[in-house]
């Protein structure tokens, strides 16, 4: 590793991540301070995140794009649950139509990130690829905010558990955050393991079309709540015709925030009666005689865990075509050309996915120091779904986990805009919440996902209450990071003044 021997670059603000998260943020952050310095550092090569990474057979979106693309840019394409592709071209317009890619540094990958009190300032260790066969260099950045858009989870490693005989299976083995370039899986006997989004998306567009398998089974231990929805919103679609493109598209996303969380606190409410509904829906789209109550009857209740779209039943035509099939059992072990599993039942395969899930990872695994020490995030609880408690000048952005990821970020891009301008006006240059010691927590993503209870203990915490809860939804964030922009839990100094003093109660809401 070599040592840039440039001068350290200073800039006001760092945003981690070009994914849907940084970006956004990179377009609140200039529109609203024109003349700051920001930077977006992306430690791959492409902008996109998620959507530049993933590459398995039918890679789209879960939410519908009304909601999960910016307020500011009105998605334009028929399809209201779209595929990956289009999901990167919309991303590369909003870069190129706000003039982004001039702050945008691509294999730029943050490794630390130490603060000093006494500078009132973040020293970034970023190590920076070159071409290729070339050794990359490290160089310093300072910077008085850290806006993370670096998601929640590891870029470089998927997570798989262990199968015994794993190393007998003579066919290929595939995990979809790796899927290779090109894979011909034509003709082919597959078995896809899990049972959640990934794997609903990946059945289907394995089984049908060109190339398709000859045959694909999804192997699940436990059943996951399936619906089919709409792939166009013809609604929405109505409405652009008689509004026009952007008020159109306002309308939608107005339409599908409040109709998406009606079916949230709906399911949540009446669970039987939710699960009723979902098993009738599952039954008039499958096979007379098809066994719902074992393949589609979860453990738990509707929304404990994310309930999976199919986009036009997809999925389920897919199986009533015989193209697919589902099993529900427990893995023996792998042996030559097949999968055993518990009921004795040898399944054959050619090719195995492994779409078992995600490994966490907290700020993208970037290691952060206060004046010399450590810090450990996993003892931070979260200040209004974004800061983190004693950790000075770092906002996160972490989406919903019952609704779209969006939605949460642009609310939090506005609080965090909102704050700095306050900050500015009132000469303040650093802010951290305190937390009342001895405080009640639960996990940040207190749901039932495999990935958020392998990660318990490796990610912040949440309180019990306002304003250290995550919120769940839209109207619930709307309400709190749109309301009064401090408490007595967010302290302000300025540099050198290790006292914090209490907030100036003149602060205004920017744009409210």
């Amino acid at each position: 590793m070599r040592k840039s021997k440039s001068a350290t670059e200073e800039f006001d603000i760092v945003i981690i991540g070009a994914g849907i998260s940084g970006i956004g943020a990179a377009r609140y952050v200039t529109e609203t301070f024109p003349h700051k310095k920001v930077v977006v550092l992306e430690g791959r090569e492409d902008i996109g995140g998620t959507w530049d990474l993933f590459r398995y057979p039918g890679i789209r979106s879960d939410s519908d794009l009304h909601t999960f693309g910016y307020e500011f840019k009105a998605w334009k394409d028929r399809a209201a649950i779209a595929d990956a592709p289009l999901i990167r071209d919309y991303l590369h317009e909003t870069v190129t139509e706000n003039r982004l890619d001039r702050l945008i540094r691509l294999r730029h990958r943050v490794v630390s990130a130490h603060w000093s009190s006494e500078e009132a300032m973040w020293t970034l260790a970023v190590e920076v690829d070159g071409a290729e066969g070339e050794e990359p260099v490290r160089k310093e950045i300072k910077a008085n905010w850290i806006f993370a858009g670096t998601g929640y989870y590891r870029y470089d490693k998927g997570y798989t558990p262990h199968f015994e005989g794993r190393e007998n299976f003579t066919g290929d083995i595939l995990h979809p955050q790796h899927w290779p370039e090109g894979y011909d899986y034509a003709g082919k006997k597959v078995v896809v393991i899990g049972s959640g989004a990934t794997a609903i998306t990946i059945v289907p567009s394995m089984a049908t079309g060109p190339g398709a398998a000859s045959h694909v089974t999804m192997l699940q231990r436990t059943p996951t709540y399936v619906m089919p929805a709409p792939r166009v919103d013809s609604l929405a679609l109505l409405l652009t015709r008689i509004f026009g493109e952007q008020r159109g598209y306002t309308l939608t996303r107005f339409k599908n925030i409040w109709m998406d969380r009606g079916i949230v606190v709906g399911l949540r409410k009446f669970p039987r009666a939710g699960r009723a509904l979902i098993r009738y829906v599952n039954k008039k789209a499958l096979p007379d005689g098809f066994d719902i109550d074992t393949h589609f009857n979860p453990p738990y209740k509707p929304w404990d865990q994310r309930l999976c779209l199919a986009p036009d039943g997809d999925f389920f035509r897919a199986i009533s075509d015989g193209h697919a099939s589902v099993t529900t059992d427990k893995i023996v072990r792998f042996t030559e050309d097949s999968i055993l599993v518990a009921s004795g039942r040898e399944i054959k395969a050619d090719v195995i996915v492994t779409a078992t899930g995600l490994n966490m990872r907290v700020l993208g695994g970037i290691d952060l120091f206060k004046d010399g020490e450590p810090i450990d995030t996993s003892k931070s609880i979260t200040y209004r779904g974004t800061l983190l408690s004693g950790i000075p000048n770092l906002a996160m952005a972490v989406g919903y986990t019952t609704s779209s990821w969006t939605l949460k970020i642009s609310l939090v891009c506005r609080y965090f805009c909102d704050l700095v301008r306050h900050m500015d006006a009132f000469a303040y240059d650093t802010a951290v919440a305190v937390a009342e010691p001895g405080m009640e927590t639960r996990p940040v993503m207190d749901i039932s996902a495999g990935y958020a209870q392998r990660s318990s203990d490796i990610t912040p915490r949440q309180g019990t209450a306002q304003p250290w809860q995550m919120a769940l939804s839209y109207p619930e964030d709307a309400k709190l990071l749109r309301g009064p922009l401090f408490d007595d839990s967010l302290r302000f100094s300025s540099r050198g003044d290790q006292t914090f003093r209490e907030p100036a109660r003149t602060a205004s809401r920017g744009g409210e």
